[in-house]
Order: C-alpha cells, then structure tokens, then sequence
C-alpha cells in the first residue's frame, strides 16, 4: 500500500548544501518505489539568504514546499537560531494537519529538528518517525567548546536526542563510529541493548548523480577557464567548517610556494573559509621577490558544474577535526573517489576515513599539526607519474563501485524506511549493527 512521506530539511536543491542534496536522491527514490512525497524547506539559501527560491515546485512527482521566513544566513548564532525556530515552527504546524501522513523523515538540519518529529510523533501515535542523522548535536558543540557539556542547554539536546532516537521506528547513521554514539545514549535510557541495536542502520552517503562520471583535464571547461592545464591541482570543496580544520594544508602550501607544479583550490563557504581569505589576503601583502603559494579561493560552484569542477583536481582534500570522529562526516570523500581521484585525508588515525584508506590504496593520511607529513603526501601525489596517478584513480572509482554504490545505498535506505519493523535481522544478517 502506498505511503505518504513527510521530509523535513531547511536546506534543499537548488541550494548546494549537500544535506538537501542528499534528501533529493532519497525523496526521489520513495517516488519511484510509488509512494507520496513531500519537502518542507526554507524558501531562500542557507549560506546565501539572497537566494530566493519558488514556494511551490513539483520535483519529478515529489511535491516540494519552501517555506517563508525559514533562514536569514549565517550573520550571527541568534540569526541562524532564529530561522530555526521559525522553520521549525511552520513545519510542526503542517505536520500535524497533513492528510493521511504515514511517514515523517527528519535530520539534523536544522540541529534542532528532532523536536519536530517528538511532537508530531507525540500527538500522531501512528506516524512512523524515521531519522536520519547527519551530524550530532550538541556533542559538536561540546567537541568545538562553545558549550560545556554540563550547560543547561547541552543537557536539553541530550535529552532530545534520547526522546527521537526512542520514537523513532528507523534510525540511520553515517558510519560505525555515529552508530557507536547513537548507542551510548541510547543505553542512558536502560533499555535493553537488544531491542535498541535493531533500530540503527549504518547507511553511509554515497556519490551524487552530478558525479557519475569524471571530465578528462583536456575536455575539462573548468579547469581551462581557470588556467590549470600544467599544474597540479589540489582541492577541497564543500563546506568549509571549524569541524574541517584546513591550517595544515594551508601551512604546506605556503612551504610549497616555491614549486611551480602546484595550485591549491578551495571551492565552497562556511565560517572556515575566512581562514583561507585571511592567508591569501595575507600572502598578497608579501614583499616583491618573496614566493606567494598558488592558492585559489572560489564559491560554490552551481549544481550542474560540479561535475567539472571536482573532475579539474588531481587530488582532493579531506579534513575531519580530531574530536569529531562519529559527530560528523565529510561525505565530500566519495565525490572524489567516484570522480577517480586520490584523496589526502587530515584527521585523526581511528576514522571512517582511514577505514577507507587502510583498506585501499587510494590516497594518503596526515595528522592534523604535521605540516612536514602533509608536504611530503603533497610531493609524493605530485610525483606520481600519470600513469601510476591513474592506477591510484582508477582503485578509487573501484571503491565506490563495490563499496558505496549509489544504487545499493539508495536500495537500502528505502528498504530501512520503508520497513523498518522487518530492518532490524537484516542489518544483523548484513553486519550494519
């Protein structure tokens, strides 16, 4: 029998964030299963409010409604809070007069979303909830140090958290070190272990449909318009956060200011870039005779040219801070690895990253700090003859091919919504638990 879903995101397509970008591929998928599907977003960009979008759009069958007032940008903490809670508002408003809902997904975008679902889940015994965790608040909070874990709201979030992961009839993770977290809280409420572990899935983000095939550097209009044709091309895209730390790399490639063969790219927004802005800005003050690093800072780069602007780099950059293993999870790494390009990853040893990387000889792995580490990773991936880069490439594409497969993914995260009651044996069956 069909269902009819409600998704709940601040962010979505056309804005770039790769969370909205993330619910479209699912959203379409429920379509295509035959079931009802509707978007609730914000009406104007996240990172950019000056983006306005259309209230109503009919996205290949799934009804997507924006919603006025729902985000301001990032000025300020009290600005983003306040688009929150008036998204969060409009959204428990239509959530619980919707017609025949049977369903209401929900992530962590807005942080604050989970109390949506406890209310509607609350007041609608018989919608099932299903959540689907991106990043973990406030444990982010805590791990950046904006709020001691003791702070009375640390302590509400908590709370939260406990009330959807208990509601919730799925609940998908990113990777096995989130899972683990979900875990520990959901242990707070001494229920048994048993019946708790069958609700997590372990569903890791795959490669968007932009990325599905890589653009040759000599076909590639990006990396021509940009004058990259003889250097080598090291990029991080997406969203640059505290959570990504970036001061290694930018470190060596000040070191590195004297080889010609590098350029260094840094596509994307978010409070991190300031850091980069700063250092160019920076270097841009040097006195005549002194090498300046080739360090190029660009914005987000439209959905349809993504394509092209993560084909233009010879290796990308993954970074996740060193207490954030479990609280976030840089999906930008099976972009590269699908776009056939090694990845240097910066972060701690015990990661989700370097459960890739130990497993396959795809890129290289640099400790937050070890600026001599990363220059040497750098020099090494620079000298690689094509060749050899192209084996390097060619194991990555493998990678995602066998492991991430977007089409499987997509399988499993609707079979997980779908039917969550009968989900719990095939995980363990599957050893996602």
């Amino acid at each position: 029998m069909p269902k009819k879903f409600l998704i709940i995101s601040q962010v979505f397509p056309p804005d770039p964030a790769a969370v909205g970008q993330y619910f479209d591929e699912a959203a379409q998928a429920l379509r295509a299963a035959g079931h009802e599907v509707t978007i609730l977003t914000a009406n104007r960009g996240y990172d950019d409010p000056e983006q306005k979008f259309e209230a109503f759009e009919n996205r290949s069958g799934v009804a997507v409604r924006r919603l006025p007032a729902s985000s301001f940008g990032k000025a300020s903490m009290p600005v983003r809070i306040f688009g929150q809670l008036s998204f969060l508002l409009q959204c428990i408003v239509r959530g619980l007069f919707q017609r025949g809902l049977t369903d209401l997904l929900v992530s962590t975008s807005p942080p604050m979303c989970g109390i949506v679902a406890v209310l509607i889940g609350w007041l609608r015994p018989s919608v099932k909830v299903h959540y689907w965790v991106m990043d973990l608040n406030p444990d982010q909070a805590v791990a950046l140090e904006v709020f001691q874990p003791k702070h009375p709201l640390v302590k509400a979030m908590d709370w939260l958290n406990r009330r959807i992961l208990k509601r919730a009839s799925s609940v998908i993770a990113l990777d096995r070190f989130m899972a683990a977290r979900l875990r520990v809280k959901l242990e707070r409420e001494r229920r048994a272990l048993a019946v708790e572990r069958s609700r997590i899935t372990v569903i890791p983000p795959w490669p968007m449909g932009q990325h599905a095939e890589a653009v040759a550097h000599a076909e590639n209009p990006f990396r021509k318009e940009h004058g990259w044709a003889d250097r080598f091309v090291v990029m991080f895209s997406g969203n640059h956060s505290w959570v990504h730390p970036l001061g290694t790399i930018l470190d060596a490639a000040e070191q590195l200011a004297e080889d010609p063969r590098f350029v260094f790219v840094f596509i994307g927004g978010g409070k991190g870039k300031a850091e980069v802005d700063e250092r160019i800005e920076r270097w841009g003050h040097l006195e005549a005779g002194r090498a300046r690093p080739a360090v190029v800072s660009l914005p987000y780069q439209p959905l349809e040219v993504i394509r092209y602007s993560l084909s233009a780099a010879d290796l990308h950059l993954v970074s996740l801070g060193d207490h954030m293993g479990g609280i976030v999870h840089p999906c930008k790494v099976y972009g590269a690895l699908a776009m056939a390009r090694p990845v240097l990853t910066l972060g701690p040893q015990e990661s989700y990253l370097n459960d890739i990387l130990s497993e396959d000889c795809v890129g290289w792995s640099v400790a937050h700090g070890d600026v001599a580490g990363a220059v040497q990773a750098l020099q090494a991936a620079a000298d690689l003859s094509s060749e050899a880069r192209s084996e390097m490439g060619a194991r990555a594409r493998a990678v995602v091919a066998q492991k991430f497969n977007r089409e499987q993914l997509l399988q499993q995260f609707t079979d997980t919504v779908l039917w969550p009651a009968d989900r719990g044996q095939k995980a363990e069956d599957r050893g996602q638990i």
